[in-house]
């Protein structure tokens, strides 16, 4: 066992405040190596790509076909994963469409008119096929399309959708690319930065006791910028960061990824990826750097449930002290009622859900504030029904008070939104996980990251 040094976190870190626990991704990679990668994130992106970001970025230059006209009435669309290895994030932020449709149909509708169901597509973890589903979808007309949920598909099909004159909103999208990305203010998330995901994970670390900290990360925009952002904030708290290393996520092994860490020998590490990052683990567990010999802590990419048993092979004890953080939701138990049941089918398959949910409402009511459901039109009022009004909770209530001339800050199911200028939240909530003693899964706490007030 390494022993335990105990460090105080610096002042960088020290205004990120705990709060109440909360219970709580985004990218992923090429379908041909779903057994490489996993769901969950974020999943973050939240979740990340396809880890080869040159093709990605390439493919993302493209032409669409325009739309014909600028819609007349609010339509939208979804660029989602019903296939590939994040599929099993797609019913929840289906669902989470679905349902905000609903309330804001059941409210009335988007200027006087019904807001039909989305017209669905399909990211399936490939640049190609989440492309043409934003072809075929933009060229329907529509006001805004939802997703994708990875990073990498995101940055696939963005200058296409954006290019078109369409909005472009993610619940789960948190690679720090997107807060400077050229979009013409047509792109927006729900999901916070991974910016602010960082020095919560590092502060975790420092707080446990660890001073000399791996880090492993899939080479894309979501594993690189959350890895660099956790390292900064290490170093900020007057850690070491003994290794800062990506790793192709389509490789078929990881030796080579997982010798740098015992060549290294930190007292830390911390393993961002998907699917693939269970070889990682598996593989430090056997080179003596599992969670009962060092500090091990994964992300929303790896915030799986059933990830000790799927690693421990009958034991999930192996995974017993292992921690993790990914942006969470605000509890709200009236929105998760409903959810179940509009889509009784989901269980707790509930992640991203809500700020997907917000994704419809918020564009919703910048239409309602617009008097328009022309994106370059309600573009401009996307962060403003967001934030420095009279705050409002739901469509029908926010709705209502647009019309009577109030200015409205809406807060959404996920929490308070509170978007900056590039139209994203400024703050996050970040849920703390782990694996009790048992390989029981836990949500530990929740922790406000909010750098406007450090």
């Amino acid at each position: 066992m390494r022993r335990k040094r105990h460090l105080k976190a610096v002042a960088a870190l020290s205004a990120i405040a705990l709060v109440a626990a909360c219970g709580g991704t985004d990218d992923e990679g090429d379908d041909e190596t779903s057994q490489e990668q996993t769901t969950d994130e974020g999943a973050d992106d939240g979740a990340g790509d396809t880890g080869d970001e040159a093709e990605e970025t390439e493919g993302s230059d493209e032409a669409a076909p325009p739309p014909a006209d600028a819609p007349a009435d609010f339509t939208l669309g979804y660029v989602l994963p019903e296939t590939g290895q994040l599929a099993p994030l797609g019913p929840p932020q289906f669902a989470g469409v679905g349902l905000a449709i609903q309330d804001i149909n059941d409210a009335g509708g988007v200027l006087g008119a019904q807001v039909p169901d989305a017209i669905a597509g399909d990211e399936a973890g490939q640049d190609s096929v989440a492309q043409a589903s934003a072809d075929r979808i933009l060229g329907e007309g529509v006001s805004g399309i939802i997703g994708a949920a990875a990073s990498g598909m995101s940055l696939a099909i963005v200058d296409r959708v954006t290019g078109a004159g369409v909005m472009q909103c993610s619940g789960s999208n948190t690679a720090p690319t997107f807060t400077d990305l050229d979009d013409n203010g047509l792109y927006i998330r729900t999901a916070p930065s991974d910016a602010l995901q960082g020095p919560v994970l590092a502060n975790l670390i420092v707080e446990d006791g660890w001073t000399n900290v791996a880090l492993v990360a899939r080479a894309d925009d979501y594993g690189q910028g959350l890895a660099d952002a956790t390292a900064s904030s290490l170093e900020n708290a007057g850690a070491s960061v003994a290794l800062n290393e990506t790793y192709d996520p389509n490789a078929t092994n990881f030796d080579g990824t997982i010798q740098a860490v015992v060549s290294a020998n930190p007292d830390a590490v911390v393993v961002i990826g998907f699917e693939e990052g269970e070889q990682i683990l598996q593989g430090l567990i056997e080179e003596g750097f599992g969670p009962s010999e060092v500090g091990v802590y994964t992300t929303d990419g790896l915030r799986n449930p059933d990830l000790a048993n799927s690693i421990g092979g009958g034991d999930p004890t192996v995974l017993a002290g292992l921690k993790g953080t990914a942006p969470a939701s605000a509890e709200n138990a009236d929105f998760l009622a409903s959810l179940a049941e509009f889509a009784p089918d989901l269980g707790d398959n509930t992640q991203f859900a809500p700020q997907v949910y917000d994704c419809v409402v918020t564009m919703a009511l910048a239409a309602e504030a617009a008097g328009s459901a022309d994106p370059e039109d309600f573009k401009a009022e996307v962060v403003n029904v967001t934030r420095d009004g009279e705050v409002c909770t739901s469509y029908e209530e926010c709705k209502g008070m647009i019309a009577d001339g109030v200015d409205i800050d809406y807060d959404g199911v996920s929490g308070p939104l509170d978007f900056v200028d590039a139209g994203e939240p400024g703050k996050a909530t970040i849920e703390i996980y782990g694996f009790n003693d048992a390989g029981e899964f836990e949500s530990i706490d929740s922790v406000e990251s909010n750098p406007a007030e450090e």
